[in-house]
């Protein structure tokens, strides 16, 4: 069989969310996928959900990382596949040769939601100053709820 290198995209989640954070990513560089099977799991300022391949074949790049913030459309992966039904998303450019884009970010890292980030910035504070919010989302995330509850506790 014929087989091709498609882009996988980051996938829309409507007219006002253009930004996905990458939670956790499941397969590497080499893995075979089958249709269906979960890439990765991303997250909105408004829900979390799971990321599944698009077809069968073998990730040959991933570009999408744990804690990345990755706009709609965006390559997140390339599969190499012979599914002719993702010709459309065919690959323009040469393979990641099989690399990481980038270097994860460590796991003890604190990320920021967007609605949290929107959250604290409308309270006048600066995100990248707050060191002592507890972050109690998936991946050390820091969510709207500890926002609020961070606030809270600042009145009282």
């Amino acid at each position: 069989m014929d087989t091709f290198i498609i882009d996988v995209p980051v996938p829309s989640m409507g007219a006002t969310v253009s930004e996905l954070n990458v939670i956790v990513i499941k397969v590497k560089p080499g893995d075979r996928v089958a249709k269906g099977q979960r890439l990765a799991d991303l997250e909105s300022d408004k829900s979390a959900f799971e990321f599944e391949s698009p077809c069968e074949g073998v990730i040959r790049a991933m570009l999408g990382q744990p804690g990345a913030t990755m706009t709609s459309g965006q390559t997140f992966c390339q599969i190499e596949t012979s599914d002719s039904t993702q010709r459309h998303l065919e690959s323009k450019s040469a393979p990641a040769a099989g690399a990481v884009a980038a270097a994860p970010k460590p796991a003890t890292a604190v990320i920021w939601t967007p609605r949290a980030t929107k959250l604290a910035q409308e309270a006048g504070l600066d995100p990248a100053k707050l060191t002592d919010i507890e972050a109690t989302g998936p991946g050390n995330r820091v969510s709207g709820d500890d926002v609020q509850k961070y606030l809270a506790q600042r009145k009282g």
